[in-house]
C-alpha cells in the first residue's frame, strides 16, 4: 500500500472535476486529480449540442429567462437559490472558457454563436431562443481539453487509471480515498483535507443508455455506502433522443438545428403534446410522447422507434411554414452536426443528409446524487448539516439545480458553475483546515470487499447478473412507472445483490489491469443505485418531470414540493442479505426566486 498526501483530492477528471482542480490550484491548494479513466476519455466528452447561457448574441435574452426555464422545466422541483447561481454564473463562465482558449462557433460578427435547444424560451416562455454555445457538436469535448490544459499548466498532478474503491472518515471528517492502481492492483491511500467526487452518473443501470460502460456510478455509492444520503434517486432522465438499438446520444442540437420528429405515418406528432414549442419541449415531455407514440403503433415499421429528420428539404419546409426567413443546406449540417452525421454513418448505416435518424429515448442523466449546497459541500440532512471536508460537482452531485428534470445545455453550465465554485470552496478551506490523522487501518473493509469478489466461487458471471438488472430496470423503473412494476424492479435487484453476494464468480483473479475484478466491484455499485432508484421512486406517489406514475399521473405540489433523501441503514458499508434503506421527504424545495417573482410558483407546464 502507497499513500499520498495532497490538500486536495479530486476524485475525476470530466468538467466539473476539472474546473474544480484549476480552481482549488489557482487557490494555492497542493491538488491531485484521481481518475479511472485519462481526463481526456471522461464522460463530458459526449455532451454535443451547447452549454447554455444568456449571452444574447442572435437574440435578447436574460439570465432570469434561463432561470424561469430551469425551474419550469424541472417541473419546479429545483431549488432556486441554487438556479439562480447557475443562471447568473453562466456567463462569466462561458467568457472564461473562451479566454482560456475553447474554440467556440462565431457569429458573423466574430461572437460566439449560439442556438436553440429544448425548453430554453425568451421572455418567461414566450418563443425558442438560442442560448447554447457551441463547437459544432463537439462541445463537451472542447471543454475537456481546454480544461485539462489549464490544470496541466496549473501544475495539478493527475493520476490516471487509479479507480477509487473507497471513501475514508474519520473523526466526522472525510479525510481521504482509497484507490486501486488497475496496471498494478496496488492499493493506494489519498490522504487529504478536503475531497470532491466528480465521478457522473450510473446510466448502465438501464438496458438501453447514452452513458458509457465506465459509467457505473462508483463515486455515489462510495459515498452513499458511507453514511451520506442519496437525493432524489427517483427522478432519472431519459433524453428523447438516442440512436435506435444502441442508446448512443444524438444530440439536442440536431432539434436546435431545425431536426423534426416523425412517426410512421410522416407525421410531426410533437406538434399534438406540445403545440406551441413541438420539437424544442424539454426533454421528458419528447420522451414521453415518443413512448406514447410507439403505444399507439405508430413506430417505424412497427418496431420501438420513430425518426428524426435534418434533411434540408425537411427543415426548410418547415421553417418556411414557421415564417422564418433562415435556410439549410447539406454543407451547414454537414459543418454544425459533424458529430452526428459521422456517428448515424458508422453505427447505423444510415446518412442523415439524405434520410432520417432512427431514435428512442435512452437513459442519460441523474438529477439526484449526492446532495450538496450551492458552495459544492456535501450536506448530510434536511437542516444543510455539511459535512467537513466533502465536496461533490457534476452529474454525481445534486445541488438541485435540476429539480425533476434537466434542461439540455444545463450538464455543462452545472459542470463548470459548480466544479468552479466547489474548487474556491475547497481553496478557501484548505487554507484554515489541518490534515486530520488517518484511521488506524483505512483500507481493511475495502480489502476485504475486493479479496471476497477475487475469491468468489459461485456460478454466475457478473455480465449475467447486470443484464439481468438491466432489462429489469427498463421496464419497470423507466420512462413510465406504477407500483406494481417498480415493486418488482426492487424484487428482481434485491434478489440480484443476494446473487451478487452468494453466487458470483469470475475469471481473472490475477492483479495486473483486472477489468473481470473491476466490472465485478462496478457492478455492486449498479445494484445499490438501481435498489435506491427503485425504493425512492415507489415511496412517491406523483408525476413530475423525470418520474411519471401511471397510477399517479398528476403532479402533488401539495404533498411533494420535498426532495427525497435515501439513507443506508447501518454501519456496514457491504452489508450481507437485504440492504435496509429509510426514506426521508424532509427537506422543502427552495422558492427564494418565487419570493419576488411569482412566475417562479408552481403551476401546469404548458408548451
Amino acid at each position: 500500500m502507497q499513500t499520498h498526501q495532497f490538500d486536495a483530492v479530486i476524485v475525476g477528471a470530466g468538467g466539473a472535476g476539472l474546473m474544480a482542480a484549476l480552481y482549488a490550484s489557482q487557490g494555492g491548494a497542493n491538488v491531485a486529480v484521481v481518475s479511472k479513466l485519462y481526463p481526456t476519455r471522461s464522460h463530458t466528452g459526449a455532451a454535443l449540442g451547447g452549454i447554455g447561457a444568456a449571452l444574447g448574441n442572435l437574440e435578447e435574452d436574460n439570465p432570469l429567462w434561463h432561470a424561469y426555464d430551469t425551474v419550469k422545466g424541472g417541473d419546479y422541483l429545483a431549488d432556486q437559490n441554487a438556479v439562480k447561481v447557475l443562471a447568473e454564473e453562466a456567463i462569466d463562465s462561458i467568457i472564461e472558457l473562451e479566454h482560456m482558449g475553447l474554440p467556440f462557433d462565431r457569429t458573423s460578427e466574430g461572437r460566439i454563436s449560439q442556438r436553440r435547444f429544448g425548453g430554453h424560451t425568451s421572455n418567461f416562455g414566450e418563443k425558442p431562443v438560442r442560448r447554447a454555445c457551441h463547437s459544432a457538436d463537439r462541445t463537451g469535448h472542447m471543454i475537456l481539453q481546454t480544461l485539462y490544459q489549464q490544470c496541466i499548466k496549473n501544475n495539478v498532478r493527475f493520476f490516471d487509471e487509479f479507480h477509487v474503491v473507497d471513501l475514508i472518515m474519520n473523526q466526522g471528517k472525510a479525510v481521504g480515498t482509497v484507490a486501486i492502481q488497475l496496471g498494478t492492483g496496488e492499493m493506494h491511500v489519498f490522504h487529504a483535507k478536503a475531497t470532491l467526487f466528480a465521478t457522473g452518473g450510473w446510466g448502465r443501470v438501464w438496458q438501453i443508455t447514452s452513458n458509457a460502460h465506465s459509467l457505473t456510478g462508483d463515486g455515489s455509492a462510495v459515498v452513499f455506502r458511507r453514511g451520506v444520503p442519496m437525493q432524489d434517486m427517483e427522478f432519472y432522465q431519459f433524453h428523447p433522443t438516442g440512436l435506435y438499438g444502441l442508446g448512443v446520444l444524438l444530440t439536442e442540437g440536431i432539434r436546435g438545428e431545425g431536426g423534426i420528429l416523425l412517426n410512421r405515418h410522416g407525421q410531426r406528432f410533437m406538434e399534438k403534446y406540445a403545440p406551441k414549442i413541438k420539437d424544442l419541449a424539454s426533454r421528458d415531455v419528447v420522451s414521453r410522447s415518443i413512448y406514447l407514440e410507439l403505444r399507439e403503433g405508430n413506430g417505424i415499421g412497427g418496431k420501438d422507434y420513430v425518426h428524426l429528420d435534418i434533411r434540408p428539404e425537411t427543415v426548410n419546409r418547415y421553417l418556411a411554414e414557421a415564417g422564418e426567413t433562415r435556410r439549410v443546406d447539406d454543407a451547414y449540417i454537414a459543418q454544425a452536426l459533424a458529430e452526428t452525421l459521422e456517428l448515424c454513418r458508422t453505427y447505423a448505416g444510415v446518412d442523415p443528409l439524405t434520410e432520417p435518424m432512427p431514435i428512442q429515448p435512452t437513459a442519460h442523466y441523474a438529477m439526484g446524487g449526492i446532495p450538496t449546497n450551492i458552495n459544492a459541500e456535501v450536506v448530510i440532512d434536511e437542516n444543510w448539516t455539511v459535512l467537513p471536508g466533502l465536496y461533490a460537482a457534476g452529474e454525481c452531485a445534486c445541488v438541485s439545480c435540476h429539480g425533476a428534470n434537466r434542461l439540455g445545455t444545463n450538464s455543462l453550465v452545472d459542470l463548470v458553475v459548480f466544479g468552479r465554485r466547489g474548487g474556491k470552496a475547497i481553496a478557501d478551506y484548505v487554507k484554515r483546515a489541518s490534515f486530520t490523522p488517518l484511521p488506524s487501518n483505512p483500507t481493511g473493509e475495502i480489502e476485504a470487499e475486493i479479496n471476497r469478489l477475487r475469491n468468489s466461487k459461485g456460478k454466475t458471471r457478473p455480465g449475467e447478473l447486470r443484464k439481468m438488472m438491466q432489462t429489469s430496470m427498463m421496464s419497470n423503473v423507466g420512462v413510465f412507472r406504477i407500483e406494481s412494476g417498480i415493486k418488482q424492479g426492487i424484487s428482481d435487484v434485491q434478489e440480484l445483490r443476494e446473487r451478487y453476494q452468494t453466487d458470483l464468480t469470475i475469471d481473472d483473479r490475477g492483479f495486473q489491469f483486472n477489468t473481470d475484478l473491476i466490472e465485478a466491484w462496478e457492478l455492486g455499485c449498479l445494484l445499490d443505485l438501481a435498489l435506491v432508484t427503485g425504493k425512492s421512486a415507489v415511496e412517491r406517489t406523483e408525476s413530475r418531470g423525470g418520474h411519471s406514475r401511471e397510477d399517479y399521473q398528476n403532479r402533488d405540489d401539495d404533498k411533494w414540493m420535498c426532495h427525497t433523501l435515501a439513507y443506508r441503514k447501518g454501519d456496514n458499508p457491504y452489508p450481507r442479505g437485504t440492504m435496509d434503506l429509510e426514506i426521508n421527504h424532509n427537506k422543502k424545495v427552495d422558492t427564494s426566486l418565487a419570493d419576488v417573482d411569482k412566475r417562479f410558483l408552481p403551476k401546469e407546464r404548458v408548451y
